[in-house]
């Protein structure tokens, strides 16, 4: 709900009604008051909005719940696919309302990311979010970063270096020493840190990377140092403007030995934020989206740190100069120290998951309340009742929903493995795989829906170029996505050379039944990693890497996509045995659909290998295109169950889009007048 203090004109840009004072919408009718008769044709039920009179005098709210007419109930979707922390996530949507959230376009590099600070401060003030959760809740970081997405991608980006990245690795590589000199101060912002892997020579190749940390016996100190350009900082959030601290990457020097990459706190600002002597911090600039983040440039000169500033859970340098370690070798503990990574996808998938619901669901309100030419000839035909748009949407939307699922079995099984370290493996090739496809999906959602809403899609206000840019930064971030699909590749191959697949093959082979396709999916990935496998034999140990590098990189790039989508069709037949009776009618259909689209975007591949024939193709094609229509009447209700609130949409084109452009809007939720009173000067 909106505070009271908000100014109707406010009200009136968030698409939200106003009587005498400004009040929230009325809510949707969340109960299948009108359930759809499953049996019925696709094509009656494509066209059965139609059914209900519409016309432009009509407000874009009252549309949207003339159309919403839910088959299932909309709380337990919410509830389903929420999976975690319910009374957080509940908690985070009402609080989402203060003014400080509402979305401004037209501001300086510096007022972007002020504002991005003071969002992610006041997120920290309600306690949303605690480095601590890694302990205790592990799941809670998670769901934090899928909401805040849609308020901020770029709030939500300084939020995962200071908790994760910056935070967790204080908490996971440090002793107590560490922690109770600064994780209380991380909590409440007092603290900002930054991450600092990334050189400017040496992203993916990180091992490689030449800053240094050596130990002076004399002073008891390390002196870190960049020795030239190409080791420099690169790309380090919170850097430019904020952080105090610095978690140094570098290459650990004792007695003249080289003791592999180990983790070191640098305090780069004084508590009145000027840069300490030999540090060189250079601000990066303007970037193609997310501007709240200041990123930076790091350098070091020769800086001295005490010797306790080691992270030093699983190494240490003695007062003596005698350096020890729990861990093996340098790849070991290069593994160990960049373990934070590892959360780092699932945080990345999290955000991206939450932008794509977003984008979706902007586009679906938008599609639902345009009225067009119907066959009528009047304007009373939502455009959403199209096949075009039908066929557009609905696809990103059933694979939102298998990422979705597929994403919390990979959190789940990352915050619940086994401590004796026997499952970390198969848990780390999972979050490889699931942030490139989450982050595909999203950019893919953004481009498509953002083309699917005309020129509306092109304002700023109405969001797409937002979440384009975390798609963007999600893609590259933590690893670039097709690298670590070569990961994916190469860890499940050397899995299944141990562990030989066993397929069953269903008695249908019908192409409307999702038992088979699933089995279809599951037949692609033995079939590519089969194909693989034989390769590299081929290949021979001496050849290995050319056929890897050189000549096979479509094979190991779908065989990394085969990995990640089969893991989602495997859990989502799962859900649909154990969900909620009133559930699985439509979550079989959007199953179906999945299914179905993932074999659509690659029939040229299932032909070619014999899984389908030529003939299949136009009955497959059919299938897609009927459940699209099946499944388009319900796709208001399936984007309300995200449980995004008007609030945290915030596009003019979800909400009251004819509303907000019933006055002199420049493009903004706020006049200049609005946003100096309860924001800027606030």
């Amino acid at each position: 709900m909106l505070v009271p203090s908000m100014s109707r004109r406010l009200c009136h840009s968030l698409g939200v009604r106003t009587m005498t004072a400004c009040q929230a919408r009325t809510p949707l009718n969340t109960n299948p008051a009108s359930s759809i008769d499953t049996n019925i044709s696709a094509r009656h039920v494509s066209t059965a909005p139609q059914l209900t009179k519409l016309n432009n005098t009509m407000t874009p709210a009252d549309i949207r719940e003339k159309l919403l007419a839910p088959s299932f109930p909309i709380e337990k979707m919410t509830a389903l696919l929420d999976h975690d922390n319910h009374q957080m996530r509940a908690d985070f949507r009402k609080f989402i309302s203060e003014p400080v959230m509402v979305p401004r376009y037209n501001i300086s590099l510096e007022e972007e990311r002020e504002l991005a600070l003071r969002r992610l401060q006041r997120i920290c003030d309600n306690k949303f979010i605690s480095v601590l959760d890694f302990w205790n809740n592990p799941l809670r970081i998670f769901a934090a970063h899928e909401l805040a997405a849609v308020i901020d991608p770029a709030m939500t980006t300084k939020m995962t270096v200071q908790f994760n990245l910056f935070g967790g690795t204080i908490l996971k590589l440090g002793t107590e020493r560490h922690h109770k000199e600064l994780l209380e101060g991380i909590d409440n912002l007092n603290d900002v840190g930054c991450f600092g892997l990334t050189e400017l020579g040496y992203g993916n190749n990180a091992v490689e990377m030449e800053t240094t940390a050596t130990f002076d016996q004399e002073t008891k100190e390390f002196i870190v140092h960049t020795p030239h350009p190409l080791a420099q900082k690169y790309w380090i959030t919170n850097g430019a403007v904020h952080a105090k601290h610095v978690v140094v990457m570098a290459q650990l020097l004792v007695s003249g030995k080289n003791e592999g990459i180990h983790a070191i706190v640098v305090r780069m600002r004084d508590n009145d934020m000027k840069t300490m002597p030999g540090v060189t911090i250079e601000d990066m600039g303007y970037k193609m989206g997310l501007n709240g983040v200041d990123n930076a440039k790091l350098s070091f000169d020769n800086v001295r740190v005490p010797r306790e500033n080691l992270l030093n859970k699983y190494s240490d340098v003695n007062e003596e100069g005698v350096f020890s370690s729990s861990i093996g070798s340098g790849r070991a503990r290069f593994l160990t120290v960049a373990d934070q990574l590892l959360s780092g996808r699932i945080c990345i998938a999290s955000m991206s998951l939450g932008g794509a619901k977003a984008t979706l669901s902007v586009a679906v309100r938008y599609a639902a309340t345009r009225l067009t030419v119907g066959p009528t000839g009047k304007s009373d035909t939502p455009i959403l009742v199209y096949q075009l748009q039908q066929r557009a949407l609905m696809p990103l939307m059933a694979r939102i929903v298998a990422t979705n699922i597929g994403l919390d079995y990979v959190k789940d099984r990352w915050a619940f493995q086994k401590e004796d370290g026997s499952e970390h493996q198969e848990v780390v090739t999972m979050c490889c795989a699931i942030k490139p496809l989450a982050s595909w999906l999203l950019e893919e959602t953004v481009s498509i829906c953002r083309e699917r809403c005309g020129g509306q899609g092109y304002l700023s206000c109405n969001r797409f170029g937002t979440f384009l840019g975390l798609a963007h930064a999600a893609m590259t971030a933590e690893g670039d996505n097709s690298v670590l699909m070569q990961k994916v590749a190469k860890e499940h191959l050397g899995f299944l050379a141990k562990n030989p697949p066993k397929l069953n093959k269903p008695s249908s082979t019908s192409l409307d039944d999702p038992a088979y396709l699933h089995y279809l999916l599951q037949a692609r990935k033995v079939n590519l990693f089969t194909s693989l496998g034989k390769k590299m034999a081929l290949a021979g140990k001496a050849g290995t890497y050319d056929s890897w590098m050189f000549e096979e990189s479509d094979l190991i790039q779908h065989c990394g996509k085969s990995f990640g989508e089969e893991i989602m069709a495997d859990r989502f037949a799962l859900t649909l045995e154990t969900c909620d009776k009133d559930l699985k009618p439509i979550l079989t259909k959007v199953f179906n659909l999945y299914l179905a689209t993932i074999i659509e975007k690659n029939l040229g591949w299932f032909v070619i290998s014999g899984l389908l024939q030529p003939s299949d193709v136009d009955i497959i094609k059919a299938h897609s295109a009927e459940l699209c229509a099946q499944l388009g009447p319900q796709s208001l209700a399936i984007c309300e169950s995200f449980g995004i609130t008007d609030t945290m949409l915030s596009a003019p084109i979800a909400l009251d889009w004819v509303g907000y452009n019933s006055y002199d809007n420049q493009g903004e939720l706020m006049s200049e007048k609005e946003w100096d009173e309860t924001v800027r000067n606030a």
